[in-house]
């Protein structure tokens, strides 16, 4: 079986994984794992700015790769656990069967 990318995927998967691929949101998403947080508990737990966070945030929930409820005046962020733990999954597989470098394979030497 040939697998053939559906027409204007890719504009699709370059906007997706440029979201993903910063590490200010990288953390977020990890942060998110242990449970729902506000903006100022994520931002003391990675001893960042909340204005920093928030501005990172905003492509995450934008993406839908991270969900927002509110709560009274609060705003509390959690992970898209039915995305991201695919993801996770699929990278973690990925890695281990074909990554001899475990991830650094963009970095120079």
């Amino acid at each position: 079986m040939v697998w053939v990318m559906k027409r204007n995927l890719s504009k699709t998967c370059y906007g997706f994984f440029r979201t993903l691929a910063n590490p200010t949101r990288l953390a977020i998403i990890e942060k998110l794992t242990t449970g729902p947080m506000n903006v100022t508990a994520i931002a003391e737990a990675l001893d960042q700015e909340q204005s920093m966070v928030s501005h990172n945030l905003r492509p995450l929930e934008r993406c839908r790769l991270v969900l927002s409820d509110r709560k009274g005046k609060e705003k509390v962020f959690r992970l898209n656990t039915e995305t991201m733990e695919a993801i996770f999954k699929v990278v973690e597989n990925h890695a281990d069967r074909y990554c001899p470098a475990r991830g650094r394979c963009s970095q120079s030497k």
